[in-house]
């Protein structure tokens, strides 16, 4: 079934329900916005785009957006929605990559990508050519397709090199969007789903399942995250929902405490794509209250790994509350989850190897790329490349990824472990763990620090700490104190980019 089809039986069950917002302002009820999506569909068709093509979305959150994405699924072609805080020249590597027949854009980035991609079609959406496109008839029904028919064509940050398109199915949507229900919360249609996260990645594959139970999509005016414009709008809306990824948890406590604001037009806040530290979600959680759900996963088996209940997520009174807050949660409903050693075996609850993942959510390959499918998909098991351990409850906690553990003097020291020692000093505010070549010991471990406002602590200061709450020879070696710490355009810490620091020093 085409994932598109949730629309038009939405459209015909709550036509008047305001289906797309623009800060306060609604521009579509459900019935509008299937009738625009299916005119799209129509003239996408009429330009030649056949059922299986690509068609690429770069574009900042807007609620054309929405009408973009299921336009194309309803022509029967895949969506390659592309980050929209990209350099165009890294877009147009993605267009080419994935064979894109034409492009809808926003204003603001169609010049860079023109330059950088001229041979794509491009189409402005906040133009009269797409107007005219979406006020066409075009079936009610979108043209078929198979569970297993490409839906989105996702493709990776490519911090370590250059990104991989991961092959999302219109049964992997499905599957994510009813676990969704299953394992993360519940969705009514008086909810509206906030996209201040890129509609590009988490944020906007949630929209599908939003779809499904006839929410309200607000996207603020300003296109992106500003935490008080977010604070503003969701008391306007209430019962609001959102993905987050930690840095932005952050940064909204921050400034709701700042207004002594609790924020009670948000319901929900879904956090994921990131380590989210246990000191941090703590603060979250003492201020807002139990508004917080967290769940893991991967563009290879997206959104749909494991989940924190907001009740888990809230709970102080379990004896082991605290190492469950620092987990990832537990298994959703489909699929199955082991930590394996090097040769993919499971091993015993509480130690630590590699996440592997079993189910129908996962990819089934990237595109293009056999090599790289080979190497990540081995006996029907996802390898994540990140390290984590079981317990004997089914509770998942993350280390690191694989390539960011420690060696230092033979013994394995994961970054994650002694950041969340370092978060829980009150002078620091942020911190970022990674390893030095040394001639001795094969790596040091180096704590590159931003300290909180107010009297930032020493070194001396930290390294007491650490000692008062981590093994000895986990402790940093080198200490560095930044004003803030280098991230991609996810809000992910580029580790790469800290290593290179410590090499040119030397």
């Amino acid at each position: 079934m085409n994932i598109a089809e949730w629309l038009a039986r939405r459209a015909a069950a709550s036509p008047d329900r305001p289906a797309l917002l623009l800060g306060t302002d609604c521009v579509a009820d459900y019935a509008a916005l299937h009738a625009r999506a299916s005119g799209l569909g129509a003239a996408l068709a009429a330009r030649g785009v056949e059922p299986g093509d690509r068609v690429a979305i770069f574009m900042k959150n807007c609620p054309e957006y929405l009408v973009a994405l299921f336009g194309i699924w309803q022509a029967g072609a895949a969506a390659v929605p592309v980050n929209a805080k990209l350099h165009p020249k890294e877009a147009a590597f993605i267009l080419a990559d994935a064979g894109a027949r034409l492009c809808f854009v926003t204003p603001d980035l169609a010049g860079g990508l023109a330059d950088a991609a001229p041979d794509v079609a491009l189409i402005d959406a906040k133009e009269a050519e797409f107007a005219a496109l979406c006020a066409g008839d075009g079936p009610a029904a979108p043209a078929p397709r198979a569970p297993g028919d490409l839906a989105w064509l996702f493709y990776t940050s490519g911090t370590t090199g250059r990104p991989k398109g991961v092959r999302i199915t219109h049964e992997m949507l499905m599957l994510m969007s009813l676990s969704y229900l299953a394992d993360v919360d519940e969705v009514r249609e008086g909810d509206a789903a906030l996209y201040a996260a890129p509609m590009s990645h988490g944020a906007g594959l949630y929209a599908l399942v939003h779809v499904l139970r006839g929410a309200a999509h607000l996207c603020p005016p300003s296109g992106g995250f500003d935490a008080a414009e977010v604070l503003a709008l969701s008391v306007a809306q209430g019962s609001v929902s959102m993905f987050m990824a930690p840095t932005m948890v952050r940064r909204l406590t921050d400034a709701a405490k700042a207004a002594g604001d609790r924020a009670p037009g948000i319901r929900s806040i879904l956090y994921g794509g990131g380590p989210m530290y246990r000191a941090d979600i703590e603060e979250a959680v003492d201020w807002f209250g139990p508004k917080f759900i967290q769940i893991y996963g991967q563009g290879e088996c997206p959104m749909c790994i494991t989940a924190l209940s907001r009740a888990e997520v809230a709970d102080r009174v379990h004896p082991r509350w605290r190492e469950r807050l620092a987990s990832v949660g537990r298994a959703q409903s489909a699929v199955e989850i082991r930590v394996g050693d090097g040769e993919g075996r499971a091993l015993p609850p509480g130690e630590v190897g590699e996440i592997m993942v079993r189910g129908r959510p996962v990819m089934p390959g990237y595109w293009q790329n056999p090599e790289a499918t080979a190497k990540t998909l081995r006996d029907g098991w996802l390898m994540t490349g990140d390290i984590g351990a079981l317990d004997a409850d089914g509770y998942l906690t993350l280390h690191d990824r694989s390539k960011d553990v420690i060696i230092s003097g033979g013994t394995n020291i994961y970054p994650r472990e002694v950041e969340e020692a370092l978060l829980a000093h009150p002078g620091v505010h942020e911190v970022a763990v990674v390893g030095r070549a040394d001639a001795e010991w094969g790596e040091v471990v180096a704590a590159f620090v931003v300290p909180a406002p107010g009297a930032p602590p020493d070194a001396a200061t930290l390294d007491a700490h650490c000692r008062a709450h981590i093994a000895r020879f986990k402790r940093p070696k080198l200490w560095r104190f930044v004003d803030e710490l280098p991230k991609n355009n996810y809000g992910k810490v580029l580790k790469t980019e800290l290593r290179k620091w410590l090499e040119e020093e030397t």
